[in-house]
């Protein structure tokens, strides 16, 4: 037979991610550090109200765009953060996940060739998106010596004829990065002047520690009618399970997008958007109890490995540590497995995440303090055998 596979998605490796969390799910007694899931429960009240929504018989499709009482949940939800108002009849979007919002606003946008601006380290999806979309990721690689954040005058080195938009994300996943006001304000001018589209995904706005604020791309200046936010609850809110996000921007940019969810979705989960519509504002002492419990669990897994003479970059968003493994004497890869077979402790190597995170790993601090300490004890003994 002839290859039929198209050559997009023949490009495409599978994710770093999955494979070490597929081999560990055969083991026992691992303590996994690998997947970005938090280990607490969703709050009482959203699924108190989901539990309702099923026993009242709400199980049907909602409306493409999501139901009316959740659109205006998300648009009083931001509003009360940000201060910015997102019109719930053309200006938000309910979603599968982030990860489908981010497949909705790159097929809308691209055509084959079209350039779009990626800074990595990064979510493994970034890249993938925009090359099944047909798109070419233009990659701009960060460091620790500039704590991981891409700088206005890099994005605009990397403007082509062919740009058409730049796609961050902070709080990042896999650093922990965050960008300040100041330095977000100066990408936003760059994406002015060019005329491009910014695609901010900000799953992570609510685990910010050390005294910093999350800054809402769009209320930067000009910056409401060129750019898409990408949010959802999966990770402040504990809903990894309940598939819920959303796309809020102008109507010109989410009226694409809701076409091609229309075809592809028609809508999300009924039940998650009950659950949230209702409970939304009830979560919100949940809510900063676990961030409060990950920022216990971040100056743990970050001193811990700066003690191992694995140095760590402070991260001050999500929940992930980013360790330089290079005191142990091997790539990031040879380190993940050979800890993983040897302590049973699961890791990413940073190079799933991008070129620039060759030489380090990703951690995941959304586990237990307990294992957190247990998982750090495995990698003393490690790095006594290797470091």
């Amino acid at each position: 037979m002839r290859q039929f596979i198209a050559d997009r998605v023949l490009s495409v490796p599978p994710s770093g991610i999955r494979r070490f969390f597929d081999i560990s799910a055969t083991m026992d007694d691992v303590i996994s550090l690998g997947i970005g899931e938090p280990d607490f429960v969703t709050p009482a009240p959203i699924v108190r109200a989901g539990i309702a929504s099923l026993q009242a018989g709400d199980t049907h499709y909602t409306s493409n765009s999501g139901t009316v009482e959740l659109r205006q949940a998300i648009s009083d939800y931001l509003k009360r953060l940000y201060g910015i108002e997102y019109n719930p009849a053309n200006e938000i979007l309910v979603t599968v996940g982030v990860s489908e919002a981010l497949y909705l606003i790159m097929t809308a946008l691209l055509n084959p060739g079209d350039e779009v601006i990626v800074p990595q380290p990064c979510f493994t999806a970034y890249t993938a998106e925009v090359m099944f979309a047909t798109g070419v990721p233009v990659i701009i690689d960060t460091s620790p010596a500039r704590d991981f954040q891409v700088t206005a005058a890099e994005i605009e080195a990397a403007i082509t004829p062919r740009t058409k938009a730049i796609l961050i994300g902070y709080p990042n996943n896999p650093t922990g990065a965050i960008m300040s006001r100041e330095a977000l304000a100066e990408i936003a001018a760059v994406a002015e002047k060019h005329d491009l589209i910014v695609i901010s995904d900000e799953i992570y706005d609510r685990l910010i520690y050390s005294g910093f604020e999350h800054t809402h791309f769009a209320t930067l200046d000009h910056m409401r009618e060129r750019t898409i936010v990408l949010g959802g609850f999966s990770k402040s809110h504990a809903m990894t399970g309940w598939r819920l996000g959303y796309a809020v921007g102008p109507a010109w940019l989410i009226d694409p997008m809701r076409k091609i969810h229309q075809y592809t979705i028609m809508s999300a989960p009924t039940t998650a958007q009950i659950a949230v519509a209702e409970m939304l504002p009830n979560a919100e002492d949940a809510v900063e109890e676990m961030r409060v419990e990950y920022d216990r669990r971040r100056k743990l897994i970050v001193s811990g490995f700066n003690s191992l003479g694995l140095t760590c970059f402070e991260p001050r968003g999500a929940f992930y540590a980013f360790p330089n493994i290079a005191a142990a004497g091997m790539d990031e890869n040879e380190f993940a497995e050979t800890l993983l077979m040897e302590e049973k402790v699961a890791v990413v190597p940073g190079s799933a995440f991008g070129a620039s995170g060759a030489g380090f790993v990703r951690a995941c601090y959304a586990t237990s303090y307990d294992k957190i300490e247990e998982a750090l004890e495995r990698i003393h003994r490690f790095m006594e055998r290797h470091g």
